[in-house]
Order: C-alpha cells, then structure tokens, then sequence
C-alpha cells in the first residue's frame, strides 16, 4: 500500500510539473510599460547560457582543434552554410544575425524541454521556453523584417522600392501585403508548433502513463531544433531574395 501510495504521489508530481498554465502571467512594470516578468526571465537564462558557450570557444582557440573546438567550428560552419545558400557570395555580414536567430530559438526551445522551469513556483503564471510567448516571436519575426529592408535599401537604395510595381503596378498591394505577411507568418509558425508540442505533452501526459509521452518529449527535441532551423534559413531566404530584387 505505501508503495502505491508513493508511485501515485510521485506521478501527480509529475503531472504538475508538466502542467501548462494558459493566460496567465508575471507582470513587471519598466519604464511606464508592463512586461511579462517569466519570459525575460527564462529569455536571461537563455543569453546567459549563449555568453558562456561563446566565452568557451574564443577563450583558448587551438591550430589542431579540440572535441570542443571542434563543435562550436562545426555549428559555425553551419550557419554559415545556411546563410550561404540562402543569400548568396554578400552572405558574409549576415552571418551574426543569422546565427543569433538560430541559436537563441534553438537554445530558448531545448531550454522549454529540459530545464525543469515548473519546480521554480510563480506569484502567476509559469516560467517556460522564451519561445512559448507569442511577444517573443512577433519580435524576432520583427527583427528579420527590419534586417529584410535593410539589406534591400542599402544594397539599392530608395530604388528598392521599384520592387512593388514590378512586373506591373497592378501588383503594388498584393506585393505590399506580402512583405506584412512574412513577419507574422514567422511569428504564428514557430509560436505555434512550441505551443503544440507542449499542448500535446501534457495532453500525453494525463490521458496514458509516463512511459508514452517521454518518447513524444525526445521527438519535441527535434521537432524543435527543427523550427529553429527553419526560422533561420526562411530569414536568410527573405534577405537574399530583397537583395536581388526578385520574387
């Protein structure tokens, strides 16, 4: 009977834990605006950790490369591969602002699914993945648009745009429209699968035993590096495409 007790004890624990809290939230008041308190929180945690890795990998770099080394070379590599095939031989200064999308998305993500955020309790609401907040990504989806004209207007000036009435100015307000859809299409995508796969945990983890939804949690791992990966690449993609002037 103690034993049942004990497992019956320790799986509501683990219930609560995976618990999601809905509308519910931290406020801070900063300067005269009110913020939400958990997800600069967990948003810190987050460029705490990129800091450190960072630090790590400029602080002694080798000829022959370390495991270490090694690693953080490859990740560089990557984004700038990425940056590469998406912009073109002027990918070069893109590469910071590609790499800091990817990786804080990417850090922000694994964070929501392996630091254990619900043990620290609250006032209101819960601490969670910075991504797990629709203000989060509208202002990364926001960044890349501000980076998109910019790459479009300093590479041709007020001449960029002529994009608008091209091939015909019959165009002007679908072409229009397209570039404030591209910024919200960002938000709602990667807002929306982080939500999903937390709903779809939590969902697992009341309806069947623990031993379903872990298998579901390493395959949000994925799915999360994923939509880092897609964020970033689609970033790329709409700077080289107002780049070259073409759609």
């Amino acid at each position: 009977m103690n034993v049942l007790l004990c497992s019956i004890n320790t799986l509501k624990r683990l219930y609560d834990i995976s618990a999601v809290e809905v509308g519910q939230h931290l406020y801070w008041q900063i300067g005269g605006f009110q913020v939400h308190a958990q997800v600069l929180i967990t948003s810190w945690v987050v460029i705490a950790i990129l800091l450190v890795s960072a630090i790590i990998a400029a602080r002694n770099p080798q000829t022959i490369p370390t495991d270490g080394q090694n690693f953080f070379e490859y990740v560089l590599e990557f984004i700038r591969d990425v940056s590469k095939t998406q912009i073109g031989e002027e990918y070069g200064p893109w590469v910071p602002f590609i790499g800091t999308m990817f990786l804080f998305i990417f850090v922000s993500n694994w964070s929501g699914a392996l630091l254990p955020w619900k043990i620290i309790q609250l006032p209101h609401g819960e601490l969670a993945a910075p991504t797990n907040d629709i203000n989060t990504t509208v202002a990364l989806a926001l960044l890349t648009s501000v980076a998109y004209f910019y790459a479009g207007l300093s590479k041709k000036g007020l001449g960029y745009f002529g994009k608008y009435i091209q091939p015909t100015p019959i165009l002007l307000p679908i072409n229009i429209l397209e570039d404030f859809t591209k910024p919200l299409s960002l938000s709602f995508r990667l807002f929306g699968n982080i939500l999903a796969d937390e709903l779809v945990v939590v969902v697992l983890v009341s309806l069947v035993p623990l031993v379903v939804p872990i298998p579901v949690m390493f395959l949000g791992l994925f799915t999360s590096g994923i939509q880092a990966l897609i964020f970033a690449t689609l970033a790329a993609a709409y700077i080289g495409e107002s780049m070259e002037g073409h759609h």
